[in-house]
């Protein structure tokens, strides 16, 4: 590790901090569609099922796949068999959705993806409006909505996912004029590395935007096998992100495939902070988190430790949005000009309160300030 880093380990003690984004990125009077997001859309449908119905389907008590057309029928037979629950989905929704919920005012935040304007469609995009996000969606009519179906039984939890219309984003859709106001009137933009697999020209399109306007852009490397099969294109996003989101196993298989010596997570996440910017205005921070472990935060070459909310075995029920609610939270707080402090805290209440609900379900207004979450 460089000798001129340092590490810090964040006490109890509450200082006045900095904002993150700076004075040039706090919210001010400036409200609507201050953070956009980009992502590949899902409608989770969640239902206890029957050990019967997950071997018509071939699925294990504990299963995570991703779908094809042969499970198209067992959407519509959960629908139609067991009570179904629906719940927004998808790992960059789910952050926008959670940020939106602690801002607490109405249109914050702006959304785009892709859908059909089918049953599962319009019931994903009523939803969204309900809980406050504004949605830009591109609708697709060569295939259903995507869709994630959640088979509970008992403490089980089996996931098909089907990409569905998702997989048809087009960088197109941000050259519509109004999509283009939205990318205008936002302050922030946040992505995770899904998107790369379905319309990489469209990821590149916000990069740069944020980038040549000077706006704050988040990126998750989002999964492993992202940060292999899909590098090069990660690579081509890179210079313009500014903050960076991951977890120990990403870090350390992206660090793999740079071919990087480096084994230390904090060495690595140095190194990623490293990596050249096409903006010289500012650094980027990098948050790499570590389950039950503190979460690592480097700035301007400083490392920072923050603690995790302690949670008891039992009373976690789903750490499958636990990453996505953290962002969510880091983010809600960022756009409102929150020291990085703030944001950890915020980001530690949203994944402590969702991994102890099944999918990412969100009632109608949060208990959470900055004091109720102490390190």
């Amino acid at each position: 590790m460089s000798e001129n880093c340092d590490v810090r380990r964040v006490r109890t003690e509450r200082t006045r901090h900095d904002s993150v984004g700076g004075e040039d990125h706090v919210m001010g009077g400036h409200v609507e569609g201050i953070l956009f997001g980009l992502g590949n859309p899902l409608l989770d449908i969640m239902a206890v099922v029957t050990e019967e119905f997950l071997k018509k389907y071939h699925l294990n008590k504990e299963d995570c796949i991703l779908g094809n057309e042969s499970h198209l029928a067992l959407f519509k037979e959960m629908v139609a068999q067991f009570n179904v629950e629906y719940v927004p989905g998808g790992a960059s929704l789910n952050s926008i959705r959670i940020a939106q919920w602690l801002i607490g005012v109405p249109n914050a935040t702006t959304y785009i993806g892709c859908i059909n304007k089918d049953e599962f469609g319009t019931v994903l995009e009523s939803k969204v409006k309900a809980e406050g996000v504004q949605g830009a969606f591109q609708y697709d009519h060569t295939e259903p909505t995507g869709t994630c179906a959640v088979c509970l039984t008992g403490q089980n939890r089996s996931l098909v996912a089907y990409l569905g219309a998702a997989k048809h984003l087009k960088a197109d859709h941000l050259k519509i004029p109004e999509n283009r106001r939205f990318m205008e009137s936002a302050h922030y933009f946040y992505m995770s590395s899904f998107p790369l697999t379905v319309s990489p020209a469209s990821v590149l399109d916000v990069a740069k935007f944020a980038s040549d306007n000077d706006r704050m852009l988040a990126y998750n490397l989002s999964a492993p096998f992202l940060c292999r099969e899909y590098h090069s294109a990660m690579m081509s996003i890179m210079p313009y992100v500014d903050i960076l989101f991951g977890n120990e196993d990403e870090a350390k298989v992206f660090s793999e495939v740079e071919h990087w010596d480096a084994k230390d997570l904090r060495e690595i996440a140095l190194m990623i902070a490293r990596l050249p910017k096409a903006s010289g205005k500012r650094g980027r921070m990098v948050i790499c988190t570590q389950g039950a472990n503190p979460t690592l935060v480097i700035k301007e070459g400083v490392i920072s430790e923050y603690p995790v909310i302690p949670i008891r075995k039992e009373d976690i029920v789903d750490t499958n949005g636990a990453g996505d609610a953290f962002v969510g939270g880091f983010l809600s707080q960022l756009v409102q000009g929150g020291s990085i402090e703030d944001c950890i805290r915020a980001a530690n209440y949203a994944a402590n309160y969702i991994i102890q609900q099944s999918g990412c379900q969100i009632p109608d207004k949060p208990n959470f300030s900055p004091e109720s979450v102490g390190f």
